[in-house]
């Protein structure tokens, strides 16, 4: 099976056997705006990068105070209280970005329980699936409609929802399902919420975390905060606690908290901004089905095209330099939203140049 993140020219995507003792190769991922400069030799500063899914209009970082970088960080500044009313619950353990938990829990799984089965959504996030077998599991990859089939047989399943890169949305009615049926028997459900911050309705945190239910969320995508390096992992106190003691202490710099705390207590840009990604997710949408294909799917932050011309589509972009995130299997593109009109209007003359 192919790895489902493909970065065209820039290099090979690499086969990938999840239940080989050998290690696949590392995923790769959108954002490599310098190799793309050096690749088609267009200055970083030309580019239009719409690869990533990081919000063009992130929250907007105040001067910070000295004081931020000669003190280590305290526990008590204030950040876990926002934390906790931004997602609705105190079962959270802050982490340095949804990668670190990403990577920890499948090793603390292991430590428990030994090799699990775990089912990973595919195509999805490709780290998801290589952390898991990195750590010695057994993972199974599956589609949206094997997984009620298959769930009996597993003892992990990890999703994204929404998905990346698919935008597959699942109803949470049918992921506590899932959950129940999986924490029977001492399973885990885990959910990777990367992107469902512009609809905080549809996120499966409560308070209390149940057994066997974990929630990621990142500052990185909505808040358009990804240098920042915060995340958060929710769940029952014996799962935070204990990968709280495999990180250890000062996880996220002390900068990284001072700005976190102020973005995640900010409601009304966290408001204003839910309205504008809204229109702009539409914009979006209709500028592809116009121009590239009538099968696209959308989330708040990116738009995923899928069409055979995949390949060309990129490479005619970024020789435009537009950096976009082309898949193999299936073959599809990945847009994020342009961060302003001249952006908007560059964006749509390069397509109508290239699918004319």
């Amino acid at each position: 099976m192919k790895d489902v993140i493909h970065s065209g020219p820039l290099a090979d995507a690499p086969e990938h056997d999840f239940n080989n003792s050998k290690l696949s190769p590392a995923p790769l991922h959108g954002g490599r705006l310098n190799a793309a400069a050096v690749h088609y030799g267009i200055p970083r500063e030309q580019w239009l990068d719409l690869s990533t899914g990081i919000n063009p209009h992130g929250w907007p970082v105040p001067p910070l105070p000295a004081s931020v970088f000669n003190r280590l960080p305290e526990a008590d500044d204030g950040l876990a209280q926002a934390a906790a009313e931004y997602y609705g619950s105190a079962d959270l353990l802050l982490v340095a970005g949804s990668q670190v938990a990403i990577q920890a829990l499948p090793i603390l799984r292991f430590a428990q329980s030994g090799s699990a089965r775990a089912g990973v959504l595919h195509p999805a996030y490709a780290e998801h699936a290589f952390r898991w077998q990195q750590a010695g599991h057994r993972v199974q990859p599956l589609s949206v409609e094997q997984i009620d089939a298959q769930l009996d047989a597993l003892d992990v399943l990890v999703l994204i929802n929404p998905c990346n890169p698919s935008g597959v949305r699942f109803r949470p009615e049918q992921l506590r399902q899932w959950h129940v049926r999986l924490a029977r028997r001492g399973g885990w459900l885990l959910v990777d919420e990367a992107f469902i911050d512009a609809t905080p309705e549809q996120s499966l945190i409560t308070d209390p975390m149940p057994h066997g239910l974990i929630v990621l969320r990142s500052l990185g995508k909505f808040f358009g905060l990804a240098g920042l390096r915060v995340g958060a992992v929710c769940a029952e106190a014996s799962v935070g606690d204990a990968l709280a003691h495999s990180i250890g202490p000062w996880a996220i710099s002390h900068p990284a908290r001072w700005v976190a705390r102020q973005a995640l207590a900010d409601r009304r840009w966290q408001q204003q901004t839910r309205v504008q990604l809204k229109t702009e997710q539409a914009r979006l949408h209709r500028l592809l089905v116009q121009r590239v294909a009538e099968t696209v799917s959308s989330t708040a932050l990116f738009a995923t095209v899928m069409t055979e011309q995949a390949q060309r589509i990129e490479q005619a972009c970024a020789q435009a330099g537009i950096l976009v995130r082309r898949f193999e299997q299936p073959a599809a593109l990945r847009f994020g939203l342009p961060g302003n009109e001249d952006e908007w209007q560059r964006l749509e003359q390069t397509l109508s140049e290239i699918t004319t």
